[in-house]
């Protein structure tokens, strides 16, 4: 019985790896990459060699088919992100629950899907923000337009702590929002490049955070995980 195992990676330290997820990656047959070249810098520190194959969002149902086949044949493989746990605002998604429709369709020799847990931005972020994450609303990265103005407003009057991704693009865009929606003395965590050399954690309302990432244009630079408390 082969087995696709969703194996958590770092989200920039690479040393944030667990045994087991070095194990798995070592005993697989193939790899799935969302980027074949990232996963491959983390392959080469630990010194595993392995045959990769890219899987992103805009793989066509061929590829998806493809891996399905292999899987069937008897080949193990692990699917990775290029940052944290698969299937978590991650194309990876898609590929399981395609799977999880083909499986049903085997009668015999069903592979098996095994998560190798790990690194993950939103409890990375939760672990420092002295906020109440006992329940949480997680809404991943915000739509760019449609839908964009509903959500804000659904943020802002949320009663439980809210937690979103944003770009460096419109990380200041979405704080001006929350404050032109009423939002203007929520409590934020906003954490950039979290676990990479720069990393830095912004603590204060929405406009204190856009006079703390204004002071500096490196500030605007990398990924941003924002954590909304009451």
């Amino acid at each position: 019985m082969s087995q696709l195992y969703i194996v958590a990676t770092p989200i920039g330290n690479l040393e944030d790896i667990t045994l087991r997820a070095l194990r798995i990656l070592s005993e697989v047959d193939f790899i799935l990459c969302e980027d074949t070249r990232v996963t491959k810098r983390l392959l080469a520190k630990y010194k595993i060699n392995k045959p990769t194959i890219s899987y992103h969002q805009h793989s066509k149902s061929s590829k998806i088919k493809y891996i399905f086949d292999m899987l069937i044949s008897g080949k193990d493989m692990a699917l990775v992100t290029d940052a944290g746990t698969p299937g978590i605002s991650d194309p990876g998604n898609e590929l399981i629950a395609q799977f999880l429709n083909r499986v049903a369709e085997v009668t015999d020799h069903q592979p098996q899907i095994i998560p190798i847990p790990g690194p993950s931005a939103i409890a990375t972020i939760l672990s420092v923000a002295g906020v109440h994450s006992d329940s949480f609303l997680f809404l991943g990265f915000l739509p760019h337009k449609k839908g964009r103005q509903t959500l804000v407003q659904k943020i802002v009057a949320a009663d439980l702590t809210v937690v979103v991704y944003e770009s460096c693009h419109r990380i200041t865009k979405f704080l001006n929002e929350l404050i032109d929606n009423g939002g203007d003395k929520l409590k934020l965590t906003v954490g950039r490049e979290l676990t990479k050399i720069f990393e830095s954690i912004y603590r204060g309302t929405p406009t204190e955070i856009i006079a703390i990432l204004e002071q500096d244009k490196n500030n605007l630079k990398g990924e941003f995980v924002v954590v909304v408390g009451r």
